[in-house]
């Protein structure tokens, strides 16, 4: 962006400075008030030398008589907004000053009676970009230092979560060993106190997996430092399989021509095969389930049903859980529609529907 800006100022720069000169002073004229704008290419590498630079230039020019400041002093206007933003607060003063005293010459050269209100405007107009890099970059720390308390106190909260997902399993874990030893001791003697260890067992195991589940969704992660290719409809058939290992039947039927999708709505589609087929393996009983994958032109319906328990009074209906909120937003992101419900002849269907243009590419 820099290069180009420089690039359509030096060809405005040059040609005005051809049509007000003329051929009087030929190409050096031309040269210095190129000087003036060029370097900008280089601002945000080296912006006090860049500014240095474009400052000698616009001296030269008017001690040469060439005219009056080359685009009204454009770049140095760029230069003294960039210096301000990027060195600190004394090097910007330096900067402005020597800048000051370059507009006065070229006034006075150009003029020999210079109005004092042009030269004291101009030099406001460089105090403006000063004063404006200041605040740019005031506000670029301030933003940087709040992502860093953001940042600090997301660390801090996952720490204390992560202690207290210590304290929770450790907790809970010798609970669950102290009972589970008491069963096995007295389980051929004392049956009644055997069957009330095993009871707490189970009690603390799911309160542990409540608390530990209320936890970890605190802790999910802004990104995936996990480097390894996410899963996609291509794997449907491992899925498939760990599913039917697991003690569930389970059909795939795949209509139109099967196509690559993009990495985001594909481990979509993935993502709720799987989250169905949990939910049928959790919930339905003894259920057979079917996958349908259905490509379409633009759309992809992808549909999981079963035969099993449906939920009670279609509470899943009303108030999804979790998993199918989940799924819902995942399908929203990227364009598509989730639809999950009873079915009419008992069972329980999913149906996603995802674009497979542009809209879910983004």
């Amino acid at each position: 962006m820099d290069l180009l800006l420089a690039v359509v100022l030096t060809w405005l720069t040059v040609a005005t400075t051809v049509k007000q000169v003329g051929g009087h002073h030929g190409w050096p004229a031309y040269a210095v008030a190129a000087l003036t704008v060029a370097p900008i290419a280089l601002r945000q590498l080296a912006p006090v030398v860049t500014m240095t630079v474009m400052l000698g230039a616009l001296t030269a020019y008017s001690l040469l008589e060439f005219g009056g400041l080359p685009s009204a002093g454009v770049g140095a206007l760029v230069g003294m907004f960039t210096v301000a933003t990027m060195r600190s607060r004394l090097v910007a003063a330096l900067v402005f000053l020597v800048t000051s005293f370059v507009v006065v010459v070229a006034f006075v050269r150009v003029s020999e009676v210079a109005a004092w209100s042009e030269i004291a405007q101009s030099i406001l107009v460089v105090l403006g970009a000063w004063v404006l890099g200041e605040g740019t970059k005031r506000w670029a720390e301030r933003a940087e230092r709040l992502a860093e308390e953001a940042a600090r106190a997301v660390a801090d909260e996952r720490v204390r979560i992560a202690r207290e997902l210590h304290d929770i399993v450790a907790h809970h874990m010798s609970v669950i060993s102290l009972q589970a030893g008491v069963a096995q001791y007295v389980l051929d003697t004392d049956l009644a106190t055997a069957r009330k260890a095993i009871t707490t067992v189970g009690d603390t195991s799911r309160e542990a997996l409540t608390e530990m589940r209320r936890l970890l969704d605190v802790l999910r992660v802004d990104h995936d430092d996990d480097y390894r290719p996410q899963p996609g409809l291509a794997a449907l058939d491992d899925l498939v399989e760990r599913a039917r290992g697991a003690g569930l039947p389970v059909d795939v039927v795949v209509t139109g021509q099967a196509r690559e999708l993009q990495p985001g709505p594909d481990l979509c589609a993935y993502r709720v095969v799987q989250e169905s087929l949990t939910n049928v393996l959790k919930h339905a009983g003894r259920a057979e389930a079917r996958i349908d994958v259905d490509y379409g032109e633009q759309t992809l319906v992808l549909k999981v049903t079963d035969n099993g328990r449906p939920p009670h009074d279609g509470a899943a209906s009303d108030h999804p859980s979790h998993g199918i909120r989940g799924m819902r937003e995942r399908a929203e992101l990227y364009g598509g529609v989730l639809t999950a419900g009873p079915l009419a002849d008992g069972g329980f269907g999913v149906v996603l529907r995802l674009p497979m243009g542009e809209v879910a590419a983004r």
